[in-house]
């Protein structure tokens, strides 16, 4: 059975494909992609955790 970690991060509106990309490349799985309730970008991110 398939372990998960996670991470949350805010994500700056004037770098968002820089970021993304960056999380992706470290083997993040973008989960969800939301609003917070300043208008900001946050990320939900996943991984298989390392054992």
């Amino acid at each position: 059975m398939t372990t998960w970690e996670y991470q949350v991060a805010p994500i700056p509106l004037h770098n968002e494909g820089l970021m993304l990309n960056n999380f992706g490349q470290d083997g993040w799985e973008l989960v969800q992609l939301t609003t917070n309730e300043q208008g900001g970008l946050v990320a939900f991110f996943k991984r298989p955790a390392a054992s």
